[in-house]
């Protein structure tokens, strides 16, 4: 997947903070940093993407790796596969800053924007990859039903075994179209945020809204 193409960023400004120390973060930005960083890890992400992306989401200006790797206290290295992981991702891009050399970074904040990004790609994939197995154990089981019959074995084997493959055949059924429940949901929830997401991000979100910019 390519990575998103550079924005443009209006000039920098950097608006003092009382409370937040000199290539550090406030006790809040701290707070809601690792709360990100523990609920993607929760989501089977790495800890620091959530982290780095919370900390660009509260910078009220585009923020450089040396400033992520020094506010994070985390390694150069670090930062930079977590960066690269969050643009594959399209939750962060590379803008260009005037008068600036560097690259800068800029998180998205279109909340509902970003979290259908990722359902759409990663969740859609595997409820697919769900259905896809379900159907092929089906047809496997519907294979070993026909042969049964021609097994030498004695009649109450025989029934046994017809008895188990059919109670798989309903409980494989069962979760196939358990699956399709999901994906059905999964694709009209991802069509509402495409035409208008506003209203199930205020039901989601219990009233809060996203970011407009």
């Amino acid at each position: 997947m390519s990575l998103p193409a550079r924005g443009k960023a209006p000039p920098r400004k950097r608006p003092k903070e009382p409370d937040a120390p000199s290539h550090g973060l406030s006790d809040a930005e701290i707070a809601v940093s690792d709360g990100v960083g523990r609920l993607m890890e929760f989501w089977g992400f790495k800890r620091n993407m959530g982290r780095v992306w919370a900390v660009m989401y509260l910078s009220p200006a585009p923020l450089t790796a040396a400033e992520l790797k020094d506010q994070l206290q985390i390694s150069s290295g670090a930062v930079s596969m977590t960066l690269a992981e969050l643009m594959r991702w399209g939750v962060v891009k590379k803008v260009w800053v005037q008068g600036e050399r560097k690259d800068f970074f800029v998180a998205e904040t279109a909340l509902w924007r970003m979290i259908s990004r990722v359902l759409g790609e990663r969740e859609r994939a595997e409820i697919g990859s769900a259905v896809e197995s379900f159907e092929q154990a089906l047809a496997a089981l519907e294979a070993r039903r026909k042969s049964v019959t021609s097994e030498p074995a004695s009649r109450a084997r025989e029934d046994e075994q017809r008895s188990r493959i059919d109670l798989q055949v309903r409980r494989v059924r069962a979760l196939l179209e358990l699956a399709k429940l999901g994906r059905s949901l999964l694709d009209a929830l991802l069509d509402t945020a495409k035409v208008d997401a506003e209203p199930l991000t205020r039901f989601l979100l219990g009233g809060a809204r996203s970011d407009p910019t």
